[in-house]
């Protein structure tokens, strides 16, 4: 499917404590919901790569900037990070008066997928490409001095507005892609730092050091996963995944080329309608 932001519409809530959430909505617009956790960076244009599918295949997509990103507004805290993010996402839930909803993540959205679950409303989680705490990579050891990764972030991001979308897409995949998905991807990294590279420093910081707790899901979780993945590597993600009796699939292809080949698989998942 060819994305299209105009497949996109936008729409914001504000929270108990006055901060905005801004989110996309896409797809289906009397489908089943599925909240889509954007990556790190990423931002609520991340959905233009699923929408038409979605709405192919009979799903409503919500797809939120978790604060700092985008259109929302930063958190309130500095150590903010995914324990945190149930409470937003239930004001999102509430205000789209949504009782069921699937959760899917690709890659640092991952961890964020997962902690939905602890709503009752979320009926399952599957994870894309994901991010498994504590992470033992480049921008994880990077994030131990966050100006450096800040001022990294804020660098690529002009080198890639001048370049052009291909430079973007070379972080996370070494095929080639349609011009329009090039386009979506770029998008999306440049919507995300927008609003400057706290965001992405605060999670990859806490994806450096904060472990996830398998028992705290325990509604059914499935993960894709390349094995030529070079941006989260499989081996945690097997491991969670069968700590947390999910299933895994593993694809061969690599970060971005995995939520390409396997996104229409993801989403009829997550909503149920495999």
């Amino acid at each position: 499917m060819t994305p299209d932001p105009a497949d996109l519409s936008t729409d914001a809530c504000t929270l108990p404590d006055g901060r905005t959430l801004s989110y996309a909505i896409g797809g289906d617009p009397d489908g089943f919901p599925v909240i889509v956790h954007h990556g790190t960076p990423g931002s609520r244009l991340f959905g233009a790569l699923l929408s038409a599918l979605a709405a192919e295949v009979g799903i409503r997509i919500l797809v939120p900037d978790r604060p700092g990103y985008g259109r929302s507004s930063s958190p309130p805290a500095a150590e903010w990070s995914w324990e945190e993010w149930p409470a937003d996402l239930g004001a999102l839930l509430d205000a789209e008066s949504v009782d069921r909803a699937g959760s899917l993540g690709f890659s640092g959205g991952g961890p964020f997928a997962l902690a939905a679950a602890s709503d009752d409303r979320v009926t399952r989680v599957g994870l894309v490409s994901s991010v498994v705490p504590p992470a033992e990579n480049a921008l994880a050891t990077l994030a131990s001095v966050p100006f450096a990764l800040r001022a990294m972030f804020r660098i690529s991001d002009v080198v890639a507005s001048i370049s052009g979308p291909s430079t973007v897409v070379s972080q996370y995949t070494d095929r080639s892609v349609s011009d329009p998905v090039a386009e979506a991807v770029a998008a999306d990294f440049h919507e995300a730092l927008a609003p400057g590279a706290r965001a992405v420093e605060r999670e990859n910081r806490a994806f450096a050091s904060a472990p996830l707790d398998p028992d705290s899901v325990s509604v059914p979780v499935r993960a894709w996963h390349g094995t030529r993945d070079e941006n989260t590597p499989l081996s945690p993600v097997r491991s969670l995944v069968q700590e947390m009796d999910g299933t895994l699939e593993t694809v061969d292809a690599d970060h971005l080329g995995t939520l390409l080949d396997r996104r229409r698989a993801a989403l009829e998942w997550a909503s149920g309608a495999e």
